[in-house]
């Protein structure tokens, strides 16, 4: 497997960041302290002599001859080396420290997908069950609309475990697709299907792209990207507003951007909204009433972002609505 092959998840990244964030602070504190003794030296040496004395060879016992000048020389000389050391042992030392903080969030995603393998099946045949108990209700039952509700909740259900799933199997992969696939064509299938959930709410979702935009990842990896997206902006976005999906293509990127007319992200800091499990308390939907959320469909979308050599943030964010962007490298086009 190639370099440019090889799958880096949001974690990894992560833990390399702060490897060499706290590398560097390290090195740059080691810097300080050899700089300041080696300037205490240089002004001792010139306060105890006089400049014409600078470059006068001084006679020990052994016959040694050494100037001022060159005493100082390999100060300056030793201070740099002793610098550069500081800078390789602190990389030395911190990316050997992180390695258990990679090896923890490695057997985390493998605890996540045993856990959600085990929860899929028996969530499954609950709503199975609830289905066929909602079907046997006559429709004046008392009963049928907490069957219902009981049924939209282990949908609810259903839909987070395989998040979660998701988000282990994508850490875990042996390495990413190099299938081209149409970026426009898989965001308007995503914009198909949330449109039919978003007309509860009569709100229109508008996708304006551009010409056809390859990229090499997958089109249902695109898709659900989108669809997460999408969630998001719907369940924030005021009834009756329009949510529009713009694709943006330059020479080396395509992107695509989601707007709402919502109040915006409230209670959390926006870059943190793609970590997993993050939630806000003051976060509130389009209908003004309060709303948590459990944090994963939109680190999902970071996950796939970051597999295939993306990104995703956040565009502004403010009471006239929220834009959330993805960008993907573009597929080069094929040799001939």
């Amino acid at each position: 497997m190639t370099r440019s092959n090889r799958v880096v998840d949001s974690d990894t990244l992560a833990i390399r960041r702060a490897s060499r964030l706290v590398g560097t602070r390290i090195a740059i504190a080691c810097a300080a302290v050899v700089a300041v003794v080696i300037v205490a030296v240089f002004v001792y040496i010139l306060s105890e002599i006089s400049p014409g004395e600078l470059f006068e060879p001084v006679p020990d016992t052994e016959n040694l001859q050494v100037s001022a000048f060159k005493l100082l020389r390999a100060a300056a000389v030793l201070g740099v080396a002793l610098i550069v050391l500081a800078g390789v042992l602190s990389w030395l030392v911190t990316h050997r420290a992180v390695q258990p903080l990679g090896d923890v969030l490695r057997i985390q995603r493998a605890f996540v997908a045993d856990a959600s393998h085990e929860l899929r099946t028996p969530l499954a045949v609950l709503d199975a069950r609830l289905q066929i108990l909602q079907r046997a209700l006559p429709a004046d039952d008392p009963s049928a609309s907490v069957v219902a509700e009981l049924r939209s909740d282990a949908r609810d259900l259903i839909h987070i475990v395989n998040d979660l799933l998701e988000s282990a199997e994508i850490g875990g992969a042996a390495g990413p697709d190099t299938t081209v696939g149409d970026l426009v064509g898989a965001v308007d299938a995503a914009v198909q299907s949330m449109a039919l959930i978003a007309v509860d709410k009569h709100i229109t979702i508008e996708l304006d792209a551009p010409q056809p935009a390859p990229v090499r990842v997958p089109s249902s990896s695109i898709t659900r990207c989108v669809v997460a997206l999408l969630d998001n902006a719907v369940r924030f976005a005021p009834t009756g507003s329009i949510i529009t999906v713009g694709v943006s293509v330059t020479r080396k990127t395509v992107a695509v951007t989601v707007r709402d007319r919502g109040p915006g992200i409230q209670g959390i800091d926006p870059a943190r909204i793609f970590d997993r499990f993050a939630r806000s308390g003051t976060a509130v939907d389009g209908g003004g009433e309060a709303r948590t959320g459990f944090g994963i469909g939109l680190s999902l979308v970071r996950e796939i972002g970051v597999r295939y050599g993306g990104a995703v943030h956040v565009v502004d964010s403010s009471g006239a609505g929220t834009a959330i962007s993805l960008t993907l490298p573009r597929a080069k086009p094929a040799a001939s």
